[in-house]
């Protein structure tokens, strides 16, 4: 099983969303959140922390767990768990690309993310859709 931290940032009622490169195994091209792989020996929370350093350069300062979902079986990847935080409050200023696992970023509203046909996976919509009223 692989455990994957994911940031959901939201601000003034929109989300952030990251877009993966085209040459990723998982999910080549699509919207999704900040995060990845859980490090051997790491907590879920510090790998959280750590991802969204080095995906878009912010340290999440105040977050709550949101959700926990499965990989789908239809995509064939290995079995996975999603750990989703909502991050309200970070250091850093302004969300920056780092590296090369994304190739562009926005600030978006929950139910226009929700409607994003190519998420890369497909219970976000509904995560997305339960922000609209915070």
């Amino acid at each position: 099983m692989i455990d994957l931290a994911c940031g959901i940032f939201m601000r003034d009622g929109v989300l952030l969303l990251v877009r993966r490169a085209p040459n990723k195994d998982w999910y080549p091209g699509c919207w999704d959140v900040v995060g990845g792989h859980v490090e051997k020996g790491e907590s879920v929370e510090d790998a959280l922390v750590r991802e969204c350093v080095e995906e878009v350069g912010l340290t999440p300062s105040r977050y709550t767990s949101l959700a926990q979902l499965g990989e789908p079986e239809e995509t064939g990847h290995k079995k996975a768990r999603y750990h989703l935080f909502l991050i309200t409050g970070w250091e850093g200023g302004e969300a920056r690309l780092l590296g090369d696992e994304h190739t562009d970023m926005r600030w978006i509203a929950p139910n226009e993310a929700a409607a994003l046909p190519d998420l890369s996976h497909p219970q976000y919509a509904s995560v997305f859709r339960a922000l609209i009223a915070r």
